[in-house]
């Protein structure tokens, strides 16, 4: 809760952000007049209302778990990031729209040197507003503040982008440049708005995140203790900030209910400490079985039925099944 709390404070500074940079680059259009630059100030006007978006959501998210939502709010941030992306796509046809429009009534370009200051100014503002968003996003796991994070930094290289088209255009005086610059930046801000929807549908439908199980695989490996026999059916769903994690942990058969509970916590204890607490666990047990001896390191295990042969490293192919490991002469 305590990650959502500050999630929401960090999108409230962004939403807030998003306003005086949408009213400096309107200013620089009316300044200059530039097809180009409208195309940064249409980019910002979604920027303030996806940054409303998204606070709602972190709002939502940070409410605690209920009846009606026993796993909590964490899903409305992946409904806001798909909106956010949408209204990005939105942004990159209307440009597109407008730049049509000019190629047929030619825009008369004003004051370029204030112009260009003005926008250059907001280039580095949204870099330096879109790497702390994007570091607190991927800390916490949000996917709002992600959206947001590499929205502004979208933003940013667009933005300077047009500052080197414009700047090309004054030297060659060739000023067709203008509306194609803004041809390639809708395109640009519409592949933009697809890799985030893509990714909140991702986790609407509960998508594995394969980067994240690789990093806790490679950690579980190197932190394996012996009574681990096996571990399998290892699953991640994503919940905004939160995290939920379903394992099959298999331990020897002979432990007492409190000793394969020790065990439990132990797992749970290394994986937060290394992930972050905000995440929630369903770990069930399995007592091993004669076919785990040859896989079993355990060498002081007084119940042994077969000599060990090798140990298996736990991998995405292996952990994902929902079977417990065995020597291929023992698989049915």
């Amino acid at each position: 809760m305590q990650s959502a709390s500050y999630n929401l404070k960090v999108q409230k500074w962004i939403t807030a952000l998003s306003v005086v940079l949408l009213m400096a680059k309107v200013v620089a259009y009316h300044l200059t007049n530039s097809l180009a630059i409208l195309t940064d100030a249409l980019e910002s006007i979604v920027n303030v209302i996806a940054g409303g978006i998204g606070l709602y959501s972190l709002f939502v998210a940070a409410k605690p778990k209920d009846e009606e939502h026993p796993y909590g709010h964490g899903k409305a941030e992946f409904v806001s990031a798909a909106v956010e992306g949408t209204l990005i796509v939105a942004a990159g046809v209307v440009i597109l729209y407008q730049t049509a429009i000019h190629f047929i009534t030619p825009n008369q370009i004003g004051k370029l040197d204030a112009g260009l200051i003005m926008v250059g100014a907001t280039a580095i503002v949204n870099y330096c507003a879109g790497v702390v968003c994007l570091k607190i996003g991927k800390r916490n796991h949000s996917l709002a503040l992600q959206a947001s994070g590499r929205h502004l930094q979208t933003d940013t290289w667009s933005t300077l982008a047009i500052i080197v088209g414009l700047l090309l255009m004054v030297v060659t005086r060739l000023y067709w440049l203008d509306k194609a610059i803004a041809v390639l930046m809708a395109a640009y801000i519409i592949y933009n708005g697809y890799k985030i929807i893509r990714e909140s549908l991702a986790g609407i439908m509960d998508e594995q995140d394969m980067q994240l199980l690789q990093e806790i695989v490679d950690f579980l490996n190197k932190n394996r203790r012996v009574n681990w026999i096996d571990l399998h059916n290892f699953r991640i769903i994503k919940y905004g900030s939160h995290l939920h994690i379903d394992c099959h942990l298999t331990v020897p058969w002979y432990l007492n209910v409190h000793e394969a509970q020790s065990e439990i916590d132990t797992l749970m204890s290394l994986i937060t400490e290394e992930f972050g607490t905000a995440i929630e666990f369903f770990v069930h047990t399995d007592g091993c079985l004669a076919f785990s001896c040859p896989l079993c390191d355990k060498f002081s295990c007084p119940v042994r039925q077969h000599a060990f042969e090798h140990k298996v490293e736990w991998t995405l192919d292996n952990l994902l099944t929902n079977q417990m490991h065995r020597l291929k002469k023992d698989a049915v």
